[in-house]
């Protein structure tokens, strides 16, 4: 790709040509225009020309492809930096391995007031079990450890951090040795948070915005809330992105409205909704997502954070303010809670005041047809993450550890809610699984049950223009005529139009379709490499010797 750049980046016009433009504007465009912050016109390489004369940059693509930029509509963005620049056990093999890089991590750190990890799974691991708390004060040398399993719903901590926090020990979700969940999470969580100080806060904001960049992301959706990350951490991120060339960042806070004072709060901290993780239950791999029947590897249900009633007066009162709602829900019995509450609250004030504010539901994993009804009827919009199919689903995956093989089958029922017509906004959950975008496309598109697969070009669309309607946003992620310049360009292969049939060939080149080809996301096959990312006509990531 090779350019002629002037520098009056903001106010400038931009022409794009010689390569594939992904448009439903004009599904074979070579050539795009942006005019300061919007595209001004999507065309043909021969039409292109008489513009050449009349911009401040031509970007000679090369066989590029551009696309919308991507939106992951959930995320934890200090968590994901601190991974990021820290301690990560996502791809540890073994407990024996996650000890040794905490002891590596624990030297490397001297002046660290509470050591940080993320990412331990032991259902991964042939141990088939987490590190003792005895095991993890000899690794640290007796000194504060957080570590946070990789869902965040359970978490490990030494007994100089424990120490450090009045009456966990008595707090529900506390046990002598095993994870910690519940309220005593919370307050440890919290602990650890307090000891990350503001330089440290940013640079890891710092480190996901980039990294964001790097892979074609324009925009985050960021899910914070008071048992989260805390209001300081939410407005420092907004602030600096404010601040920043990079992604759009829009946040959304994790706290019951029972009125319009509640409701003005979430707004002055900049929150777009009160909504994200709201939880209504916790997750599969920590044994708190409820369920309606037991596990199949622990007697019991799981934990309920909301009834019925208590989303029913939460949308209630949202719907009320004009402001967005939403909950976290995994298991079955939480999404049954979630439904009904918020028909409680249709009854209530009408069906289309309701459907007009576009709540969302994060996760619904263990959706059954009568959900998915429900999300039809009532316009919920289910913020899904197809990473968690691929790291977890499968016969043999922790789905089927924690529920059996039939029920781990129906989780993440993506082609059942688009026949239903409702709207799917992907996104990672970082760092629980990573920021990848095209991965999330390829693991909605190659679902592990063939029967909840969808096209590529509907996961592509769930991941770049969902993310904008779960805003209630129409006119973005999207390259048309007087859309937001926010875009990327890739270097890839051959473009394919990809379906989730495999009865018949996956893919077709046939021009005669009038359908914009992607890249191959084939198992296996080299995913897209991002050159450039643009948001708002600003470039906020080039690659280096491109």
């Amino acid at each position: 790709m090779t350019e002629r750049a002037n520098p009056r980046e903001n106010s400038r016009t931009v022409l794009l040509r010689g390569g594939n433009v992904y448009s439903p504007a004009d599904p074979f465009a070579t050539a795009m225009v942006v005019e300061g912050e919007r595209v001004a016109w999507i065309g043909s390489e021969g039409a292109a020309d008489s513009f050449a004369d009349g911009v401040d940059e031509v970007v000679r693509l090369d066989g590029a492809l551009v696309t919308p930029a991507f939106t992951d509509a959930h995320v934890h963005t200090t968590a994901t930096g601190l991974a990021l620049t820290g301690l990560d056990l996502t791809a540890c093999p073994s407990l024996a391995d996650a000890l040794a890089r905490v002891r590596a991590h624990a030297t490397a750190r001297p002046g660290d007031r509470v050591l940080l990890g993320h990412g331990w799974d032991a259902t991964a691991w042939p141990e088939q079990r987490p590190p003792s708390r005895a095991e993890l004060d000899e690794a640290t040398g007796h000194r504060p450890l957080y570590l946070t399993r990789v869902d965040v719903h359970s978490a490990l901590a030494t007994t100089a951090l424990l120490d450090q926090v009045t009456g966990v020990r008595e707090l529900p979700g506390f046990a002598a040795d095993a994870p910690l969940t519940g309220a005593a999470h919370h307050a440890v969580r919290a602990a650890a948070h307090a000891a990350v100080t503001p330089a440290q806060r940013t640079d890891a904001q710092r480190a996901t915005l980039a990294r964001a960049a790097e892979l074609g992301i324009g925009a985050l959706h960021e899910c914070a809330g008071p048992d989260i990350s805390g209001a300081d951490d939410l407005t420092a991120l907004l602030a600096l992105a404010a601040q920043t060339p990079g992604p759009r960042v829009y946040g959304y806070w994790a706290e019951t409205v029972t009125g319009a004072r509640d409701a003005q709060r979430v707004r002055e901290l900049g929150a777009v909704g009160a909504a994200g993780d709201l939880f209504a239950d916790g997750s599969l791999g920590s044994h708190t997502a409820h369920l309606h029947t037991p596990y199949a590897d622990a007697p019991h249900t799981g934990a309920a954070h909301l009834d019925a009633d208590a989303v029913a007066a939460h949308v209630t009162a949202c719907t009320k303010a004009g402001l967005q709602a939403g909950f976290h829900a995994i298991g079955d019995a939480a999404l049954t809670a979630v439904t009904q509450g918020v028909r409680a609250a249709a009854d209530r004030l009408g069906t289309g005041p309701v459907r007009a504010l576009r709540h969302r539901v994060e996760h619904a994993e263990m959706l059954t047809s009568a959900h998915v009804a429900a999300f039809a009827e009532l316009a919920l919009i289910a913020s899904v993450q197809p990473g968690f199919d691929a790291a977890w689903g499968g016969e043999h995956g922790m789905y089927a550890q924690r529920l059996g093989a039939e029920r781990a089958r129906t989780l993440n029922p993506f082609a059942a809610l688009s026949r239903a017509g409702v709207p799917l906004a992907f996104g990672s959950d970082s760092p629980v699984t990573p920021l990848a975008p095209w991965a999330g496309v390829r693991a909605a598109a190659f679902h592990r049950t063939p029967g909840h697969r969808i096209s590529a070009r509907a996961g592509f669309t769930a991941h770049t223009r969902g993310g904008w309607r779960a805003l209630g946003r129409d006119d973005a992620g999207v390259l048309v005529p007087g859309a937001p310049a926010d875009y990327a360009v890739w270097r890839t292969g051959e473009l394919l139009v990809q379906t989730p049939d495999t009865r018949v060939a996956d893919w077709s080149t046939d021009p005669r379709s009038g359908t914009p080809g992607l890249p191959d996301l084939s198992p296996g096959a080299q995913l897209p490499l991002c050159l450039r990312t643009v948001v708002g006509g600003r470039t906020v990531f080039t690659r280096p010797n491109e």
